[in-house]
């Protein structure tokens, strides 16, 4: 059934977009990569992109299905320019070998990258065709801003608190396996429902997921997500699964009444003042938000979202998340029964032994798509990457570059200071 799926879904999104050509028409006239060739969505999950078309692909997501704005305001927030010269000093080790700056935005395929070091522009690069203007894909960054935005709930008092059960706020899946699994459990990818995530496996759970977003009928993913078995008991058992982010989504949109692309834009994108309007795939038309990737947006504004997590999820001195959730949700969690896992609240604590001392943490996006927080420096890192496997296929570990990076910028001179 997939080949030929694959073969309608330009004809099915076609009639399915019929109705909003004038105004997509309209929007695609602003955008400047607009008119470039695209791939399949299977041939992003499956890294059969050549290079120029994986780069074309990434920055015209919006176009692979139907979405949702993320509206932004009237005001941006200023990002001040403090630049420091990281490509003619920055060094790191990899084995026995010395890399520069150079080395990765050529091995890892980096078509942009902007370094905030408190708050201010210390680096920016834009490659590949890319602008301040290009909107990239998240992939599975977007569950990082999901999970916030159940923290945005909780704090405006639309969820009770993590404890709440999954059923309460998505009816679809009651008398499923996720019956007495917790919100919590899903934050940690922890329900003990069963899940094969192997993104190029045409029989893995994953793209089970995917075909049911191809096929955009309202509640096919929710069918895939009910008819799940249970394989450990909620809350003892981690397995990676972005079907659990896709229950995330469900949970905010039942709780707030909104959706996702509304309520982000609602409490951090407008308010905190990102600079461009971001996309968001929908599971149907008008449907529900991709909660596990599908957001597309500028690389300053990922890089805003993550220096308003290293704020602490504060907006003009008032919380828009629970007190220390931003202190949490980056760190190692523990399971019922003790068990310590290297994951927080669908974000992605650090694995090098700097990034672990400074308390450092990511979004991670599959092709290389980075949010890096590190706290202890001060530091925020956004990179859109067009890698060509969905994992495996960086020569150089970013964590180690974003480490040197957040290093080097302790007591830096900016660019053309006097020595």
């Amino acid at each position: 059934m997939e080949v030929p799926m694959t073969r309608c879904l330009p004809t099915l999104l076609a009639l399915l977009l019929a109705g909003l050509a004038l105004p997509l028409a309209a929007a695609a006239q602003d955008y400047p990569h607009a008119d470039e060739p695209i791939g399949t969505i299977e041939d992003v999950y499956d890294g059969h992109l050549t290079p120029d078309l994986a780069v074309s692909t990434f920055r015209n997501i919006d176009r692979l299905f139907p979405t949702r704005t993320i509206a932004a305001g009237d005001t941006a927030r200023d990002l001040p320019q403090a630049p420091v010269d990281l490509e003619a000093t920055l060094t790191y080790q990899v084995g026995e070998a010395t890399y520069d700056l150079y080395d990765f935005l050529s091995l890892d395929n980096v078509a942009g990258m902007i370094v905030l070091k408190d708050g201010a522009v210390v680096y920016e690069t834009y490659q590949r065709g890319n602008t301040p203007d290009t909107r990239w894909m998240s992939m599975s960054v977007a569950k990082s801003v999901t999970s916030t935005l159940v923290g945005a709930a909780i704090r405006d008092g639309h969820i009770g608190g993590l404890d709440d059960m999954v059923t309460e706020y998505v009816p679809a899946l009651a008398g499923s396996a996720y019956d007495g699994v917790s919100i919590h459990d899903i934050l940690l990818m922890a329900s003990g429902v069963a899940w094969n995530e192997t993104y190029t496996d045409p029989t893995s759970d994953r793209r089970a997921l995917l075909r049911a977003q191809i096929e955009q009928r309202p509640g096919a993913a929710m069918e895939v997500m009910a008819a799940l078995p249970r394989a450990h008991e909620p809350g003892t058992h981690y397995t990676y699964s972005t079907g659990e982010t896709q229950v995330l989504a469900e949970i905010v949109t039942g709780a707030t009444g909104q959706p996702l692309s509304d309520y982000l834009s609602q409490k951090i994108w407008q308010p905190y003042g990102m600079e461009a309007d971001a996309n968001w795939w929908l599971d149907s038309p008008d449907g529900t938000e991709i909660g596990g990737s599908g957001l597309s947006a500028t690389l300053r504004d990922y890089a805003r979202f993550g220096q308003f997590f290293l704020e602490g999820g504060m907006i003009d001195g008032q919380p828009v998340l629970p007190e220390g959730w931003t202190e949490t949700a980056g760190q190692p969690q523990v399971l019922t029964g003790g068990a310590q896992i290297d994951y927080g609240y669908m974000w992605w604590p650090g694995w090098t032994e700097p990034s672990i001392a400074d308390g450092a943490y990511a979004a991670i996006g599959i092709q290389g798509q980075t949010i890096y927080i590190n706290p202890a420096r001060g530091v925020v890192i956004a990179t859109h990457m067009a890698q060509p496997k969905p994992l495996g296929r960086e020569p150089v570990d970013p964590l180690v570059v974003f480490d040197a990076i957040s290093a080097a910028l302790d007591g830096a001179a900016p660019k053309g200071a006097p020595d």
